[in-house]
């Protein structure tokens, strides 16, 4: 069994791994860090969308969190507490990830649980879950933690999405703007 996985705020003392993390997914065409710049700058961005402050167009308030094991990064978070339409379509509003050399320990599966507890926490009652059509193992990740598929949907950018419900007893929301309490998750490679 995996150990115990905590998740906290960047810090200054994260940029040399985060930034080797980032270097490393960037072979699969995603954007661990989600954001550019001096890493006083990558902070700042990822305080001021934790608080909602002065967010770019098509942004929603969202927390970037670290995902750590007795001290050590392993992956992240980044929590979206509103879905807007793409978010809804495709996107979610969790995305996680953990780095290659830390993969098939368990640690997806926490980070996922973890950040559906957040949200829950904050409310949310239904939870949508996202990966693409071809990752296997995402897709068994959000099945062990009760997703249920919904449908899988054309992606103009990209393999198609499996969009998954955590938690949606009632149905599934028929749009971004009935799921106001709800929130996506997006599982990246």
């Amino acid at each position: 069994m995996s150990q115990i996985l905590q998740l906290r705020p960047l810090n200054p003392a994260d940029e040399t791994v985060m930034r080797d993390f980032h270097e490393q997914l960037r072979a699969d065409d995603f954007a661990f860090l989600q954001a550019e710049g001096t890493w006083d700058d990558i902070i700042a961005t990822h305080e001021r969308e934790a608080r909602g402050i002065d967010l770019p167009q098509g942004r929603v308030r969202a927390e970037f969190l670290v995902a750590e094991v007795d001290g050590r990064p392993v992956g992240r978070t980044s929590i979206r507490y509103k879905l807007n339409d793409f978010l809804f379509d495709l996107g979610g509003h969790v995305g996680y990830a953990v780095a290659p050399e830390f993969r098939r320990r368990g640690y997806a599966q926490q980070i996922l649980s973890r950040s559906v507890e957040r949200l829950r926490s904050a409310g949310v009652e239904s939870v949508l879950v996202t990966c693409d059509d071809t990752n296997i193992a995402s897709a068994s990740v959000i099945e062990r933690c009760g997703g249920v598929l919904e449908d899988v949907r054309e992606n103009s950018d990209g393999p198609p999405k499996r969009r998954y419900w955590i938690g949606a007893d009632s149905g599934f929301p028929q749009s971004a703007s009935t799921v106001s309490t709800s929130a996506a998750v997006t599982a990246d490679p």
